[in-house]
C-alpha cells in the first residue's frame, strides 16, 4: 500500500504522534521519559521550533508544534529520534526498531480546533487511567505547566489558554471531538473547519486525506 504524501509547511501548528514498534512498549521506567526530556532540551539548541503541549506514553508519544521553515520539523524528529534509538540500545543493549518508522503529524487550525487538540494531548494519560487527574502524569505538559519542567520550554500558543484551563482538559472529551482527531491522526487530514480543511489539503497536496476510504463503488 503506498505512503500518504505528507508536506509540512513551516509557520502552521501541527499535532505529531508516533508509537512504538508493533505497539511495544518505548519508555520502560522512570529514567527512560527523564532521558528523552534530556532530549528535547537538546534538540530545541539544534531545531528550535515551538513546542504547545507533549505527551510521553508508555508505547507512544504526542507533541503539538509549530516549526519555522518547512523542514524543521523533518530534521527536528530525525535528530530526537534517532538519537533517541541510539542511547536506548546501549542502555539496554538492544538492537533494532524502537519506533514504528514515519511519525505522523495533521495541520491544525489555530483556533478552537488547537484548543481541542491541545486539551486532547494534555489528557492522553488521563484517558488512558494511568492517573487520576491529568496533572497527575509527569510526562505530559500539564504537569510542567503547573508545577514546571527545567528541560522542557513550553511556549504560548497563538491563542490563550483559557483561565480555568486545568479543569476544562479534566472534562471528559466528546466522542466526536477524539473521532474526528483520530481520522486526521489516520489520514493526516487537517483538522478545523471544512473549508479550511478542504484548501490546506489542497494547498499541502494531501487531498487524497479528504478522499472517503474504500474502494470506488462500480458503475452499472
Amino acid at each position: 500500500m503506498p505512503r500518504t504524501a505528507r508536506s509540512i509547511i513551516g509557520g502552521h501548528c501541527y499535532h505529531l504522534i508516533n508509537r512504538g514498534n508493533n505497539k511495544g512498549r518505548v519508555f520502560h521506567e522512570a529514567s527512560d521519559y527523564s532521558a528523552f526530556l534530556t532530549l528535547l532540551h537538546e534538540v530545541r539548541e539544534r531545531v528550535p521550533i515551538a513546542i504547545f503541549a507533549a505527551c510521553l506514553m508508555p508505547n507512544h508519544l504526542h507533541f503539538v508544534v509549530q516549526p519555522k521553515a518547512d523542514d524543521d520539523l523533518a530534521r527536528w524528529t530525525h535528530w530526537l529520534f534517532t538519537t533517541h534509538v541510539r542511547r536506548q540500545h546501549r542502555k539496554y543493549g538492544t538492537s533494532g526498531r524502537i519506533w514504528q518508522g514515519r511519525f505522523k503529524a495533521f495541520a491544525i487550525q489555530e483556533d478552537a480546533h488547537l484548543l481541542t487538540v491541545l486539551r486532547y494531548v494534555e489528557r492522553n494519560a488521563l484517558r488512558a487511567d494511568l492517573v487520576r487527574r491529568a496533572e497527575h502524569w509527569r510526562w505530559g505538559s500539564l504537569y510542567w505547566r503547573i508545577n514546571g519542567e527545567d528541560r522542557v520550554v513550553l511556549d504560548p500558543p497563538p491563542l490563550p489558554l483559557p483561565g480555568n484551563w486545568p479543569e476544562y482538559v479534566n472534562r471528559p472529551q466528546s466522542s466526536a471531538e477524539t473521532d474526528a482527531i483520530h481520522t486526521c491522526i489516520n489520514r493526516q487530514r487537517p483538522y478545523g473547519a471544512r473549508d479550511w480543511v478542504e484548501r490546506k489539503a489542497r494547498e499541502f497536496g494531501a487531498d487524497q486525506s479528504l478522499a472517503p476510504l474504500g474502494r470506488p463503488s462500480k458503475r452499472r
